[in-house]
């Protein structure tokens, strides 16, 4: 899986540090999403779907690779 965002669409809503903190984070400054690893371990994979599901401003897309 390969994990892309947009850090123009996102709006630092959070939702996916809640959902995978292993894979995103948000910046200080302005919450805007960073991503920490864009080809995570299998075990991981879950969380990153229900990461980019709940998104509110469709910032990540993911990528089977």
């Amino acid at each position: 899986m390969l994990v892309h965002i947009d850090q123009e669409k996102c709006c630092g809503a959070g939702s996916c540090v809640l959902a995978a903190p292993e894979v995103f984070d948000q910046r200080d400054e302005d919450g805007i999403v960073v991503l920490l690893d864009a080809e995570p371990p299998a075990d991981s994979h879950q969380a990153v779907r229900d990461a980019a599901a709940v998104c509110p401003a469709a910032a990540i897309r993911l990528e089977q690779a």
